[in-house]
């Protein structure tokens, strides 16, 4: 997997997680704290997700077969979706399930200082975590916002890392809030309200973690700077007068496939057009390294043909050519 996939993240999470993952069991057993156990799931869910996320970014290294001659670059995007749907059904359900059970027959903690010892120990575990995924995320973020680098990043392992580390530290706050409320009042429901809080945020995570992923295996074009940068590669001002269109799709985080309509002189050869392309897909290449499919249609420019717009019936989604009702 290429480093911005994040698996120093990666592994530095699936290490965390397990340790915590026993701990919050063990204060479980001794203390009979529902946030304990939902937390506890939550970690063992999120080390389950971390192992996908190394499954899935192995498998998107397979050479491409005459079945799927575009590679398997897109596995890395399955393998998030599936992530997003463990951490939904186990973490987030199990937890607002096992809230309510809590709230509907509560009960008093025993040993509260177990639950309470191991929080402290999964903050700071967690707190390591995040930070390692925060400082290889600041590698690819430049000048973007972190919602805009969860948006828009291609590569779905660290997005997936960022936001379940930073839902595991909200929720251990929450599960020290509804633990330390039970242990002060003698009342156990706080403890179950603290872990429906927790079931709750994990289901919004999954949900934006769901549309995220989503996006990225509908296809995704590339980012605005590399097409700026695509477009003035084509371009040599000789042979290739413009663009005339162009599509771009993200066959993986690291692979993008590029077709284009390009504009050439209408008195140029064959043997020059053929040229003015072999240069131009050598300068997308230069420019935007990812480039891997390049496909540049030569095509003579006509403003009477631009000023009709693009062909509603050749656009991917449009109208049908045998639409009927028109």
């Amino acid at each position: 997997m290429s480093a911005s996939g994040g698996t120093k993240a990666i592994v530095a999470a699936l290490g965390a997680n397990l340790a915590i993952a026993v701990s919050k069991f063990v204060a479980f057993a001794f203390s009979g704290s529902s946030s304990m156990l939902a937390e506890g799931v939550h970690s063992l869910a999120d080390s389950g997700n971390q192992f996908l996320l190394l499954i899935g970014g192995k498998k998107a290294q397979r050479e491409a077969t005459p079945q799927h001659p575009f590679g398997y670059g897109r596995e890395r995007f399955i393998y998030a979706f599936l992530v997003s749907i463990v951490l939904f059904s186990i973490g987030g359900m199990f937890a607002v399930y096992e809230g309510y059970e809590k709230i509907s027959h509560p009960h008093e903690l025993d040993n509260w200082y177990w639950p309470v010892g191991v929080l402290v120990f999964a903050v700071i575990a967690e707190g390591f975590s995040f930070r390692t995924a925060i400082k290889e995320s600041n590698e690819l973020r430049g000048r973007l916002s972190w919602a805009q680098f969860i948006r828009r990043a291609k590569a779905p392992e660290l997005p997936v890392v960022l936001l379940e580390d930073f839902g595991a530290l909200i929720g251990l706050v929450l599960a020290l809030f509804g633990v330390g409320l039970a242990v002060l009042t003698g009342d156990g429901v706080w403890d179950g309200i603290g872990t429906v809080c927790i079931g709750v945020l994990l289901v919004c995570i999954a949900l934006v973690l769901a549309a995220e992923t989503k996006s990225l295996l509908l296809g995704e074009a590339a980012g605005t700077e590399e097409v700026k940068k695509i477009e003035a590669a084509i371009v040599d001002g000789d042979t290739v007068t413009g663009v005339i269109h162009m599509r771009t799709l993200h066959l993986g985080p690291e692979e993008l496939l590029i077709a284009a309509k390009i504009a050439v002189q209408h008195d140029d050869t064959a043997t020059e057009v053929a040229n003015a392309i072999n240069a131009a897909e050598a300068r997308i290449r230069a420019a935007v390294p990812i480039a891997r499919v390049i496909y540049l249609e030569p095509d003579i420019y006509s403003e009477a043909e631009a000023a009709k717009g693009p062909d509603p019936e050749a656009t991917p989604g449009g109208p049908t050519p045998h639409a009927t009702g028109h």
